[in-house]
């Protein structure tokens, strides 16, 4: 069996021109493969814009090698002379080749350019009309996911088999564990920010004490939880999207319901149940570490002890403080599971599909978070809670 070339060893293709009663002979010679035709190119132009309208022959016998993107020249060169009205022939072309070139369509049809019939009203107002239906579409998918994972799990309860207790413990062992360090880290950093500024601020008016209520209050009724949960959003989110849009191109979810299981159930449900449990025990976590980075700093800053600031903190807040923000951090949780399961489940094929639902899933995530944060707040107000 004969070795093939190197393509580094095969000179490049070249074009030998010569004159023949009634027209031209083009002689191929060189490797007319997708890396050796690049500097025929030009030739190749020239001749093709001559359009001659006599006889062309083509004689391909002296050539090292070709493929598809060789083929595809030599039709081209071909079918822009018969356009012209003129012949043209193959010579010197074995069987394979032949059929190569009768493969290869005379022309590539161009892309039909559809007329803009749409009105200046349909201009203006489609994408907003769009928009609008793909919330809807949304907010269906939503309810399906919230139902179809509780029937799942019921269904599982049903056969006996129940919840498995070690994929929820292991999507809070991912979710909460391992989110502890860069949770605490983040808070205690904020409630240092918040006491800082805050005591810089009220030192104008000899208050500087009340910067402990400041803290105190902002921390455990908004700013714990909603940060919190916005981190979670970013992190365990875009993870849940990118899991089951990942399962999703490689039709591992189509498998699960060839055999017999309720992808929502199995994948979903476990991830709501974890994010449920965890993001409450993270917001505490956040409070404790902001509170105490705002006691360090105004106690060096201030020069507001422990004691006091303790002290303080005890007669600024009570159980409705802590409770309005522990309320929020389950709905919070169930929003960016269920948001984040329904861009993943509307992933197609492609990697660019993949990335654009996890960043799709994060935007909405941290969207339906504030926006469920100002719907509490609201409703604290009315309730004067």
């Amino acid at each position: 069996m004969q070795a093939q070339p190197n393509p580094a060893e095969l000179t490049d293709a070249d074009i030998e021109i010569e004159e023949i009663d009634g027209g031209q002979r083009l002689k191929l010679t060189g490797n007319w493969r997708n890396h050796g035709i690049s500097k025929v190119l030009p030739k190749l132009g020239k001749i093709e814009s001559a359009k001659a309208n006599g006889r062309l022959e083509v004689d391909v016998s002296a050539i090292d090698g070709i493929d598809t993107s060789g083929a595809w020249l030599m039709q081209r060169l071909m079918s822009n002379q018969r356009a012209a009205g003129g012949e043209a022939k193959l010579v010197g072309a074995d069987p394979k080749l032949r059929e190569l070139m009768d493969v290869l369509p005379e022309k590539t049809p161009a892309p039909e350019k559809k007329a803009d019939e749409s009105t200046l009203f349909q201009r203006m107002f489609e994408p907003t009309g769009k928009a609008m239906v793909a919330l809807a579409q949304d907010l269906v998918s939503a309810m399906n996911i919230l139902g179809s994972a509780v029937r799942g799990a019921q269904l599982k309860l049903g056969h006996g088999s129940g919840v498995s207790p070690a994929s929820v413990v292991t999507q809070i062992d991912r979710m909460g564990v391992r989110a502890t360090p860069i949770i605490t880290l983040m808070s205690f950093l904020i409630g240092a920010i918040i006491a800082q500024q805050g005591a810089f601020q009220l030192r104008y008016f000899g208050a500087e004490l009340f910067v402990v209520d400041l803290v105190g209050i902002l921390q455990l009724r908004e700013i714990g939880v909603l940060l919190t949960a916005i981190m979670i959003a970013g992190r365990s989110g875009s993870a849940i999207t990118a899991e089951i849009g990942s399962m999703k191109m490689r039709e591992e979810i189509d498998a699960l319901t060839v055999i017999g299981l309720n992808p929502i159930g199995v994948l979903v449900f476990p991830r709501l149940v974890a994010l449920t449990i965890a993001l409450p025990l993270l917001a505490i976590i956040a409070n404790f570490s902001a509170l105490s980075g705002a006691a360090v700093i105004t106690w060096a800053y201030s020069g507001i002890t422990f004691e006091t600031f303790l002290g303080r903190l005890n007669e600024a807040i009570d159980y409705s403080s802590v409770a309005s923000g522990m309320i929020k951090a389950p709905f919070m949780a169930l929003a960016i599971g269920i948001v984040s399961a329904v861009e993943g489940m509307k992933v197609g094929g492609s990697a660019e599909s993949l990335g654009q639902h996890v960043t799709a899933s994060v935007v909405k995530s941290i969207f339906a978070v504030i926006l469920m944060d100002a719907l509490f707040a609201i409703f604290y107000s009315a309730i004067d809670f």
